[in-house]
């Protein structure tokens, strides 16, 4: 594969432009996504100032999308490989788009030098076979691929269509059941045809503001120092919910281990869906979770702290407010109501909520 990209230049985004770029950020139906609170996060962090900033906890990358569309040098981190391979696609990632071609030899069948592990293990499970054959398929080219970006950006594409082709978005049940299929466009698309969709919708993230931005796989907890020296941090770690758990693997275990084909991962067998093991966070643990935020904010001690919290998670925000008070001398905190979509019916309670911006500044 001779030509895996192509490379694209546009200025800066003006100022009235920031927001509606920002919301055509690709969607993923993500537990805790705040896609959907990208105005109100703009408002509020549009009046600081600051240049450079880290998102430690970046899950689908729409916050991080938001700081590079506002001009800022972002690093965009986190401890899961499919959330680090978006960022690296669409936040590390100035100029490199899929050409047709690469994407055309990406969808060819290779004949013996293609594996069949995807389809082995989840025949059944998720998808159907000639599904699971394509997602075989497009990995086996993709090891030919010499662009970190290319592979990035169709890895990407690739999660997205298949979040967006199975039932509720999440991996906890069986794919194949028609218990969750209402007839939309989504579900009777195949994997190859939403894979094209999708590379298109992130081909038209890719901009260059101006500043250099990374992208990192690594615990909060993990950063280095040079890591942690921006003008503003953005928390939003995993909280613990009042009720359910806040396990991203359970839900999103199939993404991680497309990521990267499975590497390293040990495939739980006994399980009916093939997870893998919990990534462990100690934000996951009510007798873990106000050390773990004590000992985060003294690590930004030096940076404006921007904490994202959400009223039907543990700690309570008074008991947030104090710990961020030890840090940082003013602390101002600003409230939004939001509906998190995660449940598919209208007595999901839980799904109600009030959104908080937590700012510490010195």
């Amino acid at each position: 594969m001779s030509t895996e990209a192509v490379e694209v230049y546009e200025s800066p985004l003006s100022a009235d432009t920031v927001l509606s770029h920002a919301r055509l950020y690709p969607q993923l139906r993500f537990m805790g996504s705040k896609h959907r609170l990208l105005p109100w996060l703009h408002e509020v962090l549009r009046d600081y100032s600051f240049e450079t900033v880290l998102d430690p906890f970046c899950g689908s990358g729409a916050v991080s999308y938001l700081f590079k569309c506002m001009g800022k040098s972002v690093t965009s981190s986190d401890f899961l490989h499919f959330c680090f391979t978006i960022a690296q696609a669409t936040i590390e990632n100035n100029s490199a788009t899929l050409s047709p071609s690469f994407v055309s030899r990406l969808c060819e069948s290779n004949g013996e030098d293609c594996t069949s592990f995807i389809r082995d293990t989840f025949d059944g499970i998720f998808f159907s076979r000639s599904d699971l054959m394509f997602l075989d398929r497009v990995w086996c080219n993709l090891r030919r691929s010499r662009s970190r970006y290319a592979r990035a950006l169709a890895i990407s594409a690739l999660l997205r269509a298949c979040v967006k082709r199975q039932p509720r978005g999440v991996f906890t049940v069986s794919g194949n059941s028609n218990r969750y299929d209402d007839g939309r466009r989504d579900l009777r698309l195949n994997l190859e045809e939403h894979f094209l969709e999708q590379v298109e919708s992130y081909n038209e993230t890719v901009f260059d503001n101006g500043h250099s931005s990374r992208a990192l796989h690594k615990n909060v907890f993990a950063l280095q120092a040079a890591d942690l020296d921006v003008d503003l941090v953005y928390l939003d770690p995993p909280y613990v919910p009042r009720s359910d758990d806040n396990c991203y693997v359970k839900r999103y275990h199939f993404l991680e281990g497309l990521s990267h084909y499975w590497k390293g991962e040990r495939i739980l067998y006994n399980t009916k869906v093939r997870k893998i093991p919990k990534k462990y966070t100690p934000f996951s643990y009510r007798q873990q979770a106000i050390p773990a935020f004590q000992q985060m904010f003294k690590m930004f001690c030096r940076s404006t702290i921007v904490l994202s919290y959400s009223s039907n998670g543990y700690p309570d925000l008074d008991i947030l407010v104090g710990l961020m008070r030890k840090v940082k001398k003013r602390v101002v905190v600003e409230e939004h109501p939001h509906r998190y979509h995660f449940g598919t019916h209208s007595k999901v309670k839980r799904a109600l909520a009030t959104e908080y911006l937590v700012v510490g500044t010195n």
